[in-house]
């Protein structure tokens, strides 16, 4: 698979199908940690995320990516929610299609996000919440620079069982000092 040009962009309504095929693959690996990946995933719940991404996105309440290649694949998605205006802080979310993995495509894709959240939005604070069970979410928070802080016991309930949890942040400071640096 060519990884070239990675690169995030807001879906689009013509990406009901690519998003389609990209969960459909990745139920084994996503599934367990996403709840809406799920074995009955349809075409129907994929242009209903796309609705959800361009309303959200409008209201300013979330701004959610495709994660794609020079070739238009769709490799997965990443996003910012539940945003905390009063303390300008946001979760960061992120999952790669199965076949796209270990490739450093959602490494990329989250340095790509956390440039996006400091240069077009007024948030300070980035979290990324994985399930202490969730390796690869771990490493692709620490291979993107994000400073681990905390497990948080019983922070995730997924598939209807308590997770503790790794906390990783990003934060503007750091951000801006990186970027003068020219790191």
């Amino acid at each position: 698979m060519n990884m070239a040009g990675i690169r995030i962009r807001p879906f689009l309504p013509g990406d009901d199908g690519a998003l389609y095929e990209a969960a459909r693959e990745s139920i084994d690996d996503v599934g367990p940690w996403l709840e809406w990946c799920h074995p009955a995933y349809t075409i129907e719940e994929s242009r209903a995320w796309i609705d959800h991404c361009t309303a959200a996105r409008v209201a300013g309440d979330e701004f959610n990516f495709a994660i794609v290649n020079d070739e238009g694949m769709m490799l997965g998605g990443c996003g910012l929610n539940r945003l905390q205006r009063a303390h300008r802080v946001a979760n960061l979310g992120y999952w790669v299609r199965s076949s796209a993995t270990g490739h450093g495509v959602a490494t990329t894709a989250v340095c790509q996000l956390v440039e996006f959240a400091f240069s077009q939005t007024n948030m300070n604070r980035l979290e990324i919440v994985a399930s202490t069970r969730n390796a690869g979410s771990q490493r692709v928070a620490e291979r993107a620079g994000a400073c681990r802080e905390v497990i948080a016991r019983e922070r995730l309930v997924v598939h209807a069982e308590a997770h503790d949890a790794v906390q990783f942040s990003f934060v503007r400071s750091d951000f801006r000092a990186h970027v003068e640096h020219g790191k």
